[in-house]
């Protein structure tokens, strides 16, 4: 069973952090502990491993991660040969594989390494850790042909140096040779071969990077502006109107600093999103004056105004020598990259070649992992009627680079634009749509006059009512529009899901809506309900609440065992409030004889094996909940509160539970990863959905 998977290359220039990357993201989905282990690395800081161990949140000692640097292998290598080189670096590596259940290894980058025949040596490495090897070919700037070529023969070397070859990965492709070099490679290679066209936003520079490679002043701009692709480069010569003509989305616009006429009519193009700009440099340490850096202020704030000393020839000649680079400080490239990697490779087949041990626990990391491939896996449409808020388009822009689900942004289309043009943020494909002026508002009044005729609305007040985005998004989702909606960010709780009530209703069978929170702690993942909708439910409400959470879970890849929690465990206790769970408990197991449930049980009996084998040694249930389910919404709340502020446990949600078709809420405190993993969880929902109704 394999427990290392060696990245390596065949020549440098090969984008292979791509794939390193990719393989991280594959593994992590199903294991707990991942090591990383790069056996040569140059002197400076790593960027990939610091992006690693940020993205993933690893504890491993940076120490562990290298072998040796380059100068000393090389000189290993000369003094005391190869066969002492390659001795270090497996014991090196062991000292790392004993400490995890899956090693990525980080094979040598053949630039500047001056050691012979490095594809030989990556071979040798790979085979004494008994990694199997996913080598990377780059096609930039060849031909279909050249590529094959290329391929084929990195096979047939390491193949023939005794190397387990899981799959063959080639990268940087031209767009239009793409499906040809992997039809014509499948039928060639016994091992599966994955073709990634080159993507110029992987290796356009940010205006950070070009800043600090310039060492630049930035003159105007913020953390978010610095941090958007340059895709281009446009030069300012030319009179303001024929220089707007040559505008570019994402270009960094050059142009002496004494042109403050391009520097406002490209700023004021910048705001009108026609067309979004990277930024500005200003060359010959010239900067308009102060007057005209307000303006330009006012006009697109937080937009990079750069200045460097020399004329626009040599910041040309280093402006095309520079190349993006993945690191902790670019996390919208690793976006980029793991939806190329997720795209173009089948990482189902490619997991199952790996082999690795599956964790018997669900980590926070697997679960969004998840919830990610299960939306992607059959995507639908989410409409986000908070189009304009700086988070939402945050979460959008990672959501469409990763291929989760399509997107619906609802709000003044402009202003969409705008907010999107002044971050930095590519939409896309999301379809931007305004309830004010769309040509479904009369539809949508009369359908909602319809629904409401029964309290009096008429299509006059109708058309009024949906303006509101929520109650379009709504509509959106009733007339399958789309598939779900997720708000909440700037919204209160009634406000989302008031227009749902009124308008989706609950499912046939269905007593009542309630929510649950996913409880992301270190180690396992819980499910709670109900702690955002219903006050105090009766025990048959209680019921149906266990019953909806315990499909939820299961839904979600999290083992349904439903505690019933109450102050008391057992037959220790009497009164109304533990009748009621009691009676609840009874009800579930008489409508679902299935499912594992326990109660009335304390909550420290439910969770902890210790205390469960002192109170209820018998149950299959206490000590194990996966499921727990609160007496009321006082409790509930304020458990998942306390829990998450004091065990430092991801809380996502409230996800509800019994609509018709999926609408969930968002806290107005919620991060960008929040909204990212319920509109994930919207998407799910609503593939389950339309199997329901399919099946009907």
């Amino acid at each position: 069973m394999t427990r290392s998977v060696y990245v390596t290359g065949i020549d440098r220039g090969d984008g292979r952090q791509v794939v390193e990357l990719g393989v991280m993201e594959l593994l992590t989905r199903q294991i707990d502990r991942v090591g990383v282990f790069r056996p040569l690395v140059h002197e400076g800081p790593d960027r990939l491993f610091e992006l690693l161990r940020a993205r993933y949140r690893l504890s491993q000692d940076a120490a562990t991660v290298y072998g040796m640097d380059y100068r000393e292998a090389s000189a290993l290598q000369a003094e005391q040969g190869t066969d002492e080189l390659v001795s270090t670096l497996v014991d090196r590596f062991h000292l790392v594989a004993r400490d995890y259940d899956v090693v990525l290894v980080l094979g040598t980058d053949f630039a500047g390494t001056q050691l012979p025949d490095e594809l030989a040596l990556n071979a040798r490495l790979a085979n004494e850790f008994g990694a199997s090897v996913i080598p990377v070919v780059g096609g930039r700037g060849q031909t279909a042909q050249d590529v094959r070529a290329e391929t084929r023969n990195a096979y047939r070397a390491y193949d023939g140096l005794g190397c387990d070859v899981l799959a063959m990965i080639v990268n940087r492709v031209a767009r239009e040779d793409r499906d040809e070099i992997a039809e014509r490679l499948d039928a060639r290679l016994p091992v599966p071969v994955h073709v990634l066209p080159d993507e110029p936003a992987l290796s356009a520079p940010t205006v950070a990077q070009i800043a600090h490679a310039l060492e630049a002043r930035v003159v105007l701009g913020d953390d978010a502006g610095l941090a958007r692709d340059a895709l281009g480069f446009v030069f300012g010569g030319a009179m303001l109107p024929t220089f707007l003509k040559a505008l570019t989305p994402g270009c960094l616009v050059v142009t002496p600093g004494d042109r403050a006429d391009l520097v406002v009519g490209t700023l004021a193009a910048h705001s009108a999103g026609t067309p979004p700009i990277a930024g500005v440099l200003l060359t010959l340490d010239e900067v308009p004056n102060a007057d005209i850096l307000a303006l330009a202020d006012r006009l697109a704030p937080g937009t990079p105004l750069l200045s460097v000393p020399g004329n626009s020839f040599p910041t040309a000649e280093q402006l095309f020598s520079l190349e993006g680079k993945l690191n902790a400080a670019t996390p919208r490239k690793a976006e980029t990259a793991l939806g190329l990697f997720e795209r173009h490779v089948d990482t189902a087949d490619l997991l199952k070649r790996v082999s690795a041990p599956s964790s018997d626990r669900l980590t926070p990391m697997m679960f969004e992992h998840q919830l990610l491939e299960q939306a992607r896996s059959d995507r639908r449409r989410v409409v986000l009627p908070e189009g304009t808020e700086g988070r939402v388009l945050h979460a959008a822009e990672v959501l469409l680079r990763r291929g989760v689900c399509d997107l619906t942004l609802l709000g003044p289309v402009d202003q969409i634009r705008k907010n999107a043009a002044d971050i930095g943020i590519d939409l896309g494909d999301a379809q931007l749509i305004d309830p004010a002026t769309s040509d479904l508002r009369d539809a949508f009044a009369e359908r909602y006059a319809q629904l409401r005729a029964h309290k009096g609305v008429t299509v006059e007040l109708a058309y009024d009512v949906v303006s509101d985005v929520n109650y379009f998004g709504t509509l959106m989702v009733e007339e399958g529009l789309a598939d779900g909606m997720v708000s909440g960010s700037v919204h209160s709780t009634a406000a989302t899901i008031r227009p749902a009530f009124e308008i989706i209703k609950t499912r046939p069978g269905t007593r009542i809506v309630s929510s649950v929170f996913f409880m992301c702690l270190a180690d396992k993942v819980l499910v709670y309900g109900d702690c955002a909708v219903n006050p105090d439910p009766d025990a048959e409400q209680l019921a149906d609440i266990a019953v909806q959470s315990a499909a939820t879970a299961l839904r979600f890849g999290v083992e349904p065992r439903i505690a019933m929690l109450s102050y008391s465990t057992g037959t220790s206790g009497s009164g109304a409030d533990v009748d009621k769970v009691r009676r609840a408990t009874e009800l579930v197991r008489q409508r679902r004889p299935d499912l594992r449930i326990e109660g009335p049980i304390q909550y420290d009996a439910a969770v902890e094996p210790t205390v469960a084998a002192t109170k209820l040694p018998e149950s299959e249930v206490a000590g194990q909940a996966s499921v727990l389910i609160f007496p009321d919404l006082n409790t509930g709340n304020n458990t998942y509160k306390a829990v998450q502020r004091s065990a430092g446990a991801i809380a996502v949600g409230p996800v509800l539970q019994g609509l018709r078709k999926p609408v969930n809420d968002l806290s107005r405190g919620a991060l960008v990863q929040d909204i990212v993993n319920t509109v994930a969880i919207t998407a799910i929902q609503a593939q389950n959905s339309q199997e329901k109704a399919t099946a009907q």
